[in-house]
């Protein structure tokens, strides 16, 4: 026997069964197409039939479908015109006898109909571009072509200096705009 065969079957009754699955929602809405498509898939199924009858959600989506199944049934696709064929007809020969359209508007419709797929060459092309120029800028600065010249290094002792230095400057600038003793001009505040 087949390994499916010897695991469907048993040896207390001596013939084979079917393996008890345990339906959830997730599993009902898998065979919700052949509940659809095959009335008494649903009979053939105990646990599938159990679980549609206990689960309200599930119950409540395969009415909805079959409901809609039905309507789908019903549906009559209506006749055309008796001018149908003679009104196209008509209009293939106006679009043939139309002069042809300027680039802008073979552009705009291009654009505005096309799935893309045209244009995924040229963009592929345009990326690999960048790259190629991308990396070959790293490369070349990478090799030393294009190098800034390092500044020497100062000690601590001198940028210390430096930093003094800017300070005390920092300092009488802030002492001459303070002053107010020695305008000549009058500009200073009134005192009371």
């Amino acid at each position: 026997m087949a390994e499916t065969e010897e695991q469907n079957y048993n040896p207390n009754w001596g013939m084979k069964m079917k393996p008890e699955i345990k339906f959830d929602c997730k599993t009902c809405r898998t065979h919700l197409p052949d509940i659809l498509l095959d009335q008494e898939y649903a009979a053939k199924n105990p646990a599938l039939a159990s679980h549609i009858e206990a689960c309200e959600d599930c119950r409540t989506e395969v009415k909805e479908l079959m409901a809609t199944f039905a309507l789908l049934d019903e549906y009559a696709a209506p006749e055309p015109s008796m001018y149908f064929d003679s009104k196209l007809h008509a209009r293939l020969r106006e679009a043939q006898a139309a002069g042809p359209e300027s680039l802008w508007e073979r552009m705009r419709s291009y654009l505005t109909f096309s799935t893309g797929r045209g244009f995924q060459p040229a963009i592929a092309c345009a990326l690999a571009l960048i790259l190629v120029i991308g990396g070959g800028g790293t490369f070349f600065q990478m090799r030393g072509i294009h190098q800034v010249p390092e500044t020497p290094a100062t000690s601590a002792t001198v940028n210390d200096l430096r930093v003094l230095d800017n300070n005390i400057q920092a300092e009488q600038q802030m002492n001459q705009l303070l002053d107010t003793s020695g305008s000549e001009d009058g500009d200073a505040p009134p005192t009371t």
